[in-house]
């Protein structure tokens, strides 16, 4: 799978550094190849190990050089030890006619994730034990797990449940959990002119369901190629990140865990990060802040989506720093907060939805996967443009006239953003404030008060800091 091309329509980004030449992207075709990046994923039984999420990096290594980690089971990792590696052949039941009415080949959540291996006939009365349906959705299949619990079970249709007589059923789950396996991970490292490191990780552990999951793997896959391309495209020269940039594609928990154990180090260089899922629905966009709450990636998508949503109309929604969600918990516990906050769409468990077969393809739209794109974009593309500036003539303001600055005729209004944005970043350039601090002060665009300040460096007027 090749980056799409760069034609077709725009759509606008914020600038910064070799990211301004996102907005050449085609973000109509971007979203039909994430939506079908999505549907070549959507068949793989994945879980938090196991073959499954192998079959998937090596997919996303068609479009970025993913680095392929394995963890042994049982490695300590902080609190945790790595589990065995879940491994399955086949899982079906059979009905007392012998007729299968359940097979995970049909659907990949018809099984309990991590089941256990059995084969054995039983009475309908006893099966029921073992059996997961959601009766207020009764046409779709729950995703059930149990990852730390050894048990069994499937999940399936309440309908179907209904349906299902009396009699002996005969199951099998044709699975091993191999102490000697390992957990699989995806790694990414886009290296900048510092260390200083932006974090993008998403989960790559569950099976069959589009939005929570696909989404976010074509979105960063996607994202990583751009950034991938445009280092290359700059050369020498023009390409460098300021920001070293990592991506992780991980087992949701476990897989954050694990990484947070072996990569004490980088972590401890990362100064923002965010956590990507739920991309792909028809809801507006939904921010939750890191631990820190004012951090510089809170900072800037904050703005970010204020700006969107007065362009749009669309809703966008802002929520404090909770312990509990995706992998931001990790990243936010208090040995490590790290500045860490989840950006998606409708956040998890608020679609109905959610965990049952409803998240198909059908629910994740191309149009939506691309505005997802462009934001992550505008996000990364703020974090390497804000920085801070010290005005080389602080006392009074230069003449900007001469400089050809400022509109020869004075009086009128028109400019007035333009100028009003050069003398708020020469007022605030004090080696001290950046160029999000001046655009939150002074109710300008971030992208305007970024274009001042190069025009302020190209006239000798700034200094970057």
């Amino acid at each position: 799978m090749s980056a799409p091309e760069r034609t077709g329509p725009r759509a606008p980004i914020e600038p910064g550094g070799p990211i301004d030449a996102m907005d050449a992207v085609d973000l109509e075709a971007a979203g039909r190849a994430m939506h079908a990046l999505a549907g070549r994923l959507y068949p793989i039984l994945r879980s938090i190990t196991g073959d499954g999420v192998r079959q998937t990096l090596e997919i996303l290594r068609e479009t970025v050089p993913i680095e392929v980690r394995e963890v042994p089971s049982g490695t300590p990792v902080l609190d945790w030890t790595v589990p065995p590696e879940w491994r399955v052949r086949e899982a079906w039941i059979k009905g007392p006619d012998g007729e299968t009415v359940v097979d995970v080949r049909d659907h990949t959540l018809h099984l309990l994730s991590y089941s256990a291996p059995v084969h054995r006939t039983m009475p309908l009365s006893a099966l029921r034990e073992h059996l997961f349906t959601l009766p207020d959705q009764p046409d779709r299949i729950p995703y059930r797990t149990s990852y730390y619990a050894e048990r069994w079970g499937f999940c399936l249709r309440h309908r179907t449940l209904e349906a299902l007589p009396e009699g002996d059923y005969e199951v099998l789950v044709d699975a091993e959990l191999d102490p000697g396996g390992s957990l699989t991970y995806g790694e990414l490292v886009i290296p900048g002119e510092s260390d200083r490191e932006v974090l993008v990780s998403t989960h790559v552990c569950h099976p069959s369901l589009a939005n929570d999951n696909l989404s976010g793997l074509a979105v960063t896959t996607f994202l990583a190629r751009r950034l991938l391309d445009l280092t290359q495209e700059g050369g020498a020269d023009g390409g460098r990140l300021r920001h070293t940039v990592r991506f992780l594609w991980i087992p949701g928990t476990i897989g954050s865990i694990t990484w947070l154990a072996r990569n004490e180090a980088a972590a401890r260089r990362v100064v923002a990060g965010l956590v990507a899922a739920n991309l792909g629905d028809a809801g507006g966009f939904h921010y939750k802040r890191s631990r820190r709450g004012e951090a510089a990636i809170d900072r800037a998508v904050e703005h970010l989506l204020a700006a969107h949503a007065a362009a749009t109309g669309e809703p966008v929604a802002i929520e404090d720093f909770v312990p509990f969600g995706y992998d931001e918990r990790q990243y936010c516990s208090p040995g490590f907060d790290l500045p860490v906050g989840s950006l998606t769409r409708t956040p998890w468990g608020r679609y109905p939805e959610y965990h049952t077969s409803g998240d198909d393809l059908s629910f994740i739209r191309p149009e939506r996967l691309a505005g997802s794109l462009a934001l992550y974009a505008r996000v990364l593309a703020l974090l390497e443009a804000d920085r801070a500036y010290r005005n080389l003539n602080p006392k009074g303001e230069p003449q900007l006239g001469r400089r050809g600055l400022y509109a020869s005729i004075g009086g009128g209004t028109a400019g007035k953003e333009r100028q009003l944005a050069l003398l708020w970043v020469l007022n605030l350039s004090d080696g001290e404030h950046t160029l999000l601090d001046v655009a939150e002060r002074s109710g300008l665009a971030f992208v305007r008060v970024r274009e001042a300040a190069e025009a302020l460096l190209a006239a000798d007027l700034l200094a970057p800091e």
